[in-house]
């Protein structure tokens, strides 16, 4: 997939070679696309999408195939992601990932029913153990995580029901799938994932078992990939992934985030770029464009796990960063484009957001999937 994806970049880059507009150039002008095809990314430096900041074009669900992923972008989504309900006001909005299903496919009319992809398998203990401490997976899976183990992972007596089990382990299992559909078409995207800040041994913020981190591990352990970067655009720092992958050779974790932000005490990702609050779009943006290019050049990942946060919005009241409805189309843009311009097939998850309106939430979550599609048909992936 990656010799396609290659093989594409080139025949995309040539298309649009007349083209003058790109990402980069929106935030450092001729500097930018030369540091890409520098880095080796040439086709990300011909788009004008991002320049305009449009989200890309809704596909109308009517006449898709109705044979997953067949010649459409793969979209993961299990019925367990929202089942939890959890106490009134709590801060966690776990309704807002059918949300982002339904919204997908019946508002924006983005994809169709056909190219959505249900997991069929949880993780057993022993995929799961390949990160986390058997104890701590036993305890969790039979409901009897202790009580400070349970404060610091946030859900309460929520964590002890049957359906947060589930719907936790369904989770990691549909991250595997998009990450393995990725591998196969180039591009895919979940509806849901990115619990970077649960630790081998506990969780914590709402994270219990670490998704990206158990994806990672099982897909080296298969030979599937030798070379995994974990991009984390969240406005939390991955702490979780970062500390799993300590030292690591065959993971680069890449966390770019606010920070004076959760969690207090940072630990040390392969590269983090901290923050400052009230950090706006075009400042924000040119971090992601000067570091990512730069990182797939020197490490040549077989596979990057992108974590798209959208708690770095302006609106949002977990985040402190100033980032626009528009800066994250841009940003899903710039990342996508980037990636694939260097031939690296790419996973998407949706990370974190946090707000009161869930339409709202879902919407700006919808920015990478809006993209996805764009970049999807603009790298003729199948």
């Amino acid at each position: 997939m990656a010799a396609a994806l290659a093989r594409s970049a080139r025949a995309h880059c040539m298309r649009a070679g007349a083209c003058a507009h790109t990402v980069r150039a929106r935030h450092h002008q001729n500097h930018g696309a030369q540091q890409l095809q520098q880095h080796g990314g040439a086709s990300a430096t011909r788009h004008a999408h991002a320049a305009a900041g449009a989200a890309a074009t809704p596909t109308s669900a009517p006449g898709l195939s109705a044979s997953p992923g067949r010649g459409l972008l793969p979209v993961v989504y299990h019925p367990a992601y929202s089942a939890p309900l959890l106490r009134a006001g709590h801060r966690f909005p776990m309704q807002v990932f059918g949300t982002i299903h339904d919204r997908l496919l019946h508002h924006h009319r983005l994809i169709g029913p056909g190219q959505v992809h249900v997991p069929t398998r949880l993780p057993d203990d022993d995929v799961l153990a390949l990160v986390h401490m058997r104890e701590y997976v036993s305890a969790f899976s039979e409901g009897r995580l202790d009580d400070v183990r349970a404060r610091r992972i946030g859900f309460g007596a929520a964590l002890s029901e049957p359906v947060l089990i589930e719907r936790t382990k369904a989770e990691v299992a549909g991250t595997l799938l998009t990450a393995r559909l990725a591998l196969r078409h180039g591009l895919a995207c979940n509806t849901a994932g990115g619990t970077h800040h649960a630790f081998p041994s506990f969780g914590s913020g709402y994270c219990i078992l670490n998704d990206l981190a158990v994806t990672t591990e099982l897909l080296i352990a298969e030979g599937a990939v030798r070379r995994v970067l974990v991009l984390d655009l969240d406005v939390h720092q991955g702490d979780g992934t970062a500390a799993i992958f300590a030292g690591r050779k065959d993971v680069f974790t890449l966390s770019v985030h606010c920070e004076s932000n959760f969690p207090a005490r940072k630990q040390a990702s392969t590269l983090d770029i901290g923050l400052p609050d009230g950090t706006g779009d075009d400042a924000y943006l040119s971090k992601i464009a000067d570091v990512l290019p730069r990182v797939l050049s020197e490490f040549k990942p077989d596979l990057v796990l992108y974590d798209a946060g959208v708690d770095v919005h302006t609106a949002d009241v977990l985040g402190r960063l100033c980032v626009s409805d528009e800066g994250l189309k841009r940003r899903e843009l710039l990342v996508l484009d980037t990636v694939l311009a260097a031939g690296v097939p790419l996973a998407g998850y949706v990370g974190g957001g946090y707000d009161d309106d869930l339409n709202v939430l879902a919407d700006r979550h919808v920015a990478l999937h809006a993209a996805a599609v764009r970049m999807w048909g603009e790298y003729e992936l199948s």
